[in-house]
């Protein structure tokens, strides 16, 4: 193509040689570089004093003992990760919390996510699932060390537990009662026996106390001084052996003291129970004749006459304290999950959904094909972020386990407060702990970054 610059116009500037030009773009890029690292330069100030320093001093102080920077310990304080019971126990802990807690987060946001496409006033469905997420952990603990309260006054979950379980139990007609101490009446089990064998004639005499009076039903009579004995049958009388100012004398009946009525009665012969009777409205009870053919036998008050009645359980406990601390945080971050998942719903083609119903799909076949999958990515952020959250969970556990049950609690970010600032006075074993935290939380903080950079490409 030929040229067509006009040499004798004098508009147009003179032409640049290639070295010239190839020059200035290096120096503009080279301006450009230089510009960009001195407005990231504060940045990079801030992070290596609050990140990289830390780290590194943590790193360091790690090698060292208890006593400071003049006990060299080497790896020894990374060994008693393994060997010391306490923080052994903090790595299981820690370990039941990331396989159990994002799992079970995500799929009751999963839940929630859907139901928010189904339900009326669905604004205010996700308002009520994600309000606890604006309250602070210290005072999720404090409402959760109330709610798992062991009484059944106080606690809530106790209350509802005793509560539908009474609906459908009556429970022990007398809870709590027991015999006078050496009254001739010995404990077995949850119930009580008498000391020697008993035979027709003389009436058996079952005195019992620590009841109180409400307890004691409203038809219940005045108890009979001396049962009527009826033939070769053998009678007694269970009764409270208690009196208004404890005028009475103990073992016999008084006047006033109350019969009670309900209690299950049974004759033991070589530890068989060859008999049994229920006591009446004044506590009289007559064991049938069969019972004493063969000679005298023992009179036992049966177990269940005396059961305690079901108070609901000891969530904060050593048994049941880390599924209790893992019941609240869901109650927490559910909320966090439904949102995020949510956002993912309303970005799926509602073509695809229809489609899939069109060929015949359930709607459970359409949520586990179609929306789950397409869903993925997401599950997978709230997933990633959540197994971030619960290594480095501190002051719910701290704040709910606050007590004797704190050692069977443990998780790692609060072995490493006590190791180092709680009592055990060991900075250099809490800096392990530390590290060791740090490389756990590293490679979800990697696989974030790698998906980040795959979704700006």
């Amino acid at each position: 193509m030929a040229d067509t610059t006009d040499p004798t116009r004098i508009d147009q500037p003179p032409p640049r040689k290639p070295a010239e030009a190839a020059g200035d773009d290096s120096r503009g890029l080279g301006t450009g570089r230089l510009l960009g690292w001195l407005f990231l330069l504060p940045a990079l100030l801030v992070l290596a004093v609050l990140v990289v320093y830390p780290i590194v001093w943590t790193l360091i102080r790690s090698l060292f003992g208890a006593e400071g920077w003049s006990d060299f310990a080497g790896l020894g304080n990374y060994q008693d990760l393994f060997t010391d019971d306490d923080t052994f126990t903090a790595l299981k802990n820690n370990l039941i919390w990331v396989l159990v807690v994002p799992a079970v987060v995500t799929a009751f946001g999963l839940v929630f996510a859907v139901l928010t496409e189904r339900v009326k006033f669905a604004t205010a469905f996700k308002l009520v699932i994600f309000m606890p997420m604006a309250v602070s952990m210290l005072a999720a603990g404090i409402i959760f060390r109330l709610v798992y309260d062991r009484d059944a006054d106080k606690g809530v979950a106790n209350a509802a537990l005793v509560t539908v379980h009474d609906a459908f139990s009556e429970g022990a007609p007398y809870p709590g009662a027991r015999p006078r101490p050496n009254g001739g009446i010995d404990e077995e089990g949850g119930g009580f026996i008498t000391a020697a064998p008993s035979g027709p004639g003389a009436p058996v005499l079952l005195p019992l106390v620590a009841l109180p009076d409400d307890k004691i039903p409203a038809d219940a009579l005045p108890a009979p001084a001396a049962p009527p004995a009826t033939g070769p049958a053998l009678s007694g009388v269970v009764w409270l052996d208690f009196s208004r100012g404890n005028v009475g004398k103990p073992g016999q009946v008084d006047p006033g003291e109350r019969g009670l009525p309900g209690v299950r009665v049974e004759a033991v012969r070589d530890g068989r129970t060859v008999g049994s009777a229920t006591t009446g409205t004044d506590g009289s009870f007559t064991l049938p004749e069969e019972a004493t053919a063969d000679g005298p036998v023992q009179v036992r008050l049966a177990e269940s006459n005396f059961a305690q009645s079901f108070a609901g359980y000891d969530w904060l406990g050593p048994n049941l304290i880390t599924p209790a601390i893992i019941g609240a945080y869901v109650w927490m971050w559910a909320g966090f999950a439904m949102v995020l998942i949510a956002a993912g719903l309303a970005a799926i083609p509602r073509d695809a959904l229809e489609a899939a119903r069109v060929d015949g799909a359930t709607e459970w076949q359409v949520f586990r094909r179609v929306t789950v999958p397409l869903l993925a990515p997401v599950l997978v952020v709230v997933m990633v972020t959540l197994v971030i959250n619960v290594l480095k969970v501190f002051d719910l556990v701290y704040i709910i386990s606050l007590g004797s049950s704190q050692k069977e609690a443990n998780v790692l970010a609060l072995q490493m407060y006590l190791a180092s600032f709680g009592g055990g006075n060991n900075q250099g074993l809490g800096s392990a702990i530390g590290i060791v935290l740090f490389l756990l939380v590293l490679p979800a903080m990697l696989f974030n970054i790698r998906r980040f950079r795959r979704e700006n490409k």
